[in-house]
């Protein structure tokens, strides 16, 4: 049993390997049809019948060596897989060993002879696979321009953008930066009370007069006012290095949006200890007139 040990962990190897390669090219809409890639298809059947073939060849191989072990001790094998033999014989056409005289070649190096075995005919298939598979591929990638990886790659990333640029103009819970709108029901801004609190009124102070961070009730912005303008740095962080870190990690887009909603809704109240301006003042655009 040990003898089939190796292969049998060798097969499980190979098993595994072509279920990660099948995996790899499963992005395509009908991964299994066999139009759609299949030049990809040809690589693994390939490499398939490699496999198969090398197993074929350590079969023998084991064989052979159980033959010659048996034969030293003495014994006589019965025939019972003549069909067998000839088939393996007509794969590899090795000689027995009872006729290598006729292929020793002339060359002796210390008493070891070489032999002129013919190339199995199973390797030289496969060879000629080989150069059919080069030639349309040659044929289709460098003169029929086919698609190589990376357009199919630039296709890919540019599907994947359009889905999900649809995705995010249908689904209804998703809030971004493109899509945020200024809350104003009394819940909303009660929710983004207690997250400012909690998580804002450290650096800002409870009233939004600045601390650490800038004053919220003037009309002075670091990063712009405005619901959008707001969003985008509670979600991505202010400036890098001495602003405030990116809250998307933490806080979920709809409490982002009701945070934001709050901060706008500190606009014109006076705060106990305001600190100074910091930034530009902000002018809101309305329908291409600036509104103060």
């Amino acid at each position: 049993m040990k003898k089939y040990f190796q292969s049998t962990i060798y097969i499980i190897f190979v098993i595994v390997t072509f279920l990660a390669l099948a995996k790899s090219f499963m992005v395509y809409e009908n991964p299994f049809n066999i139009y759609e890639n299949p030049l990809v298809w040809i690589a693994l059947i390939g490499f398939i019948l490699v496999v198969v073939l090398k197993e074929m060849v350590n079969v023998i191989a084991i064989t052979k060596a159980t033959e010659l072990q048996n034969e030293k001790l003495g014994i006589v094998p019965q025939e019972s897989n003549a069909w067998v033999k000839k088939l393996i014989q007509s794969w590899t056409k090795a000689k027995d060993i009872d006729h290598e005289e006729e292929i020793v070649l002339d060359h002796n190096y210390d008493g070891i002879k070489e032999l002129d075995n013919t190339l199995p005919p199973w390797w030289v298939y496969m060879f000629y696979a080989t150069i059919i598979f080069a030639v349309v591929y040659l044929v289709r990638f460098h003169v029929l321009d086919g698609d190589n990886q990376f357009i199919e790659y630039d296709k890919a990333v540019a599907e994947a953008k359009v889905a999900l640029k649809k995705y995010k103009s249908t689904a209804p819970d998703l809030i971004t930066a493109e899509n945020v709108t200024l809350l104003t029901e009394a819940k909303d801004l009660s929710r983004g009370k207690a997250i400012f609190k909690l998580n804002c009124a450290s650096c800002h102070l409870a009233d939004g007069g600045g601390s650490i961070g800038p004053n919220l009730t003037d009309e002075f912005w670091i990063l712009g006012g405005g619901i959008k303008n707001v969003f985008t740095t509670i979600s991505n962080g202010g400036r890098d290095g001495k602003g405030m870190i990116a809250w998307n990690k933490t806080l979920k887009a709809a409490d982002m949006a009701k945070v934001a909603s709050y901060v706008i809704s500190l606009q014109g109240t006076t705060p106990a200890n305001g600190k100074a301006p910091q930034g530009e003042k902000w002018v809101q655009e309305v329908e291409g007139a600036k509104v103060e």
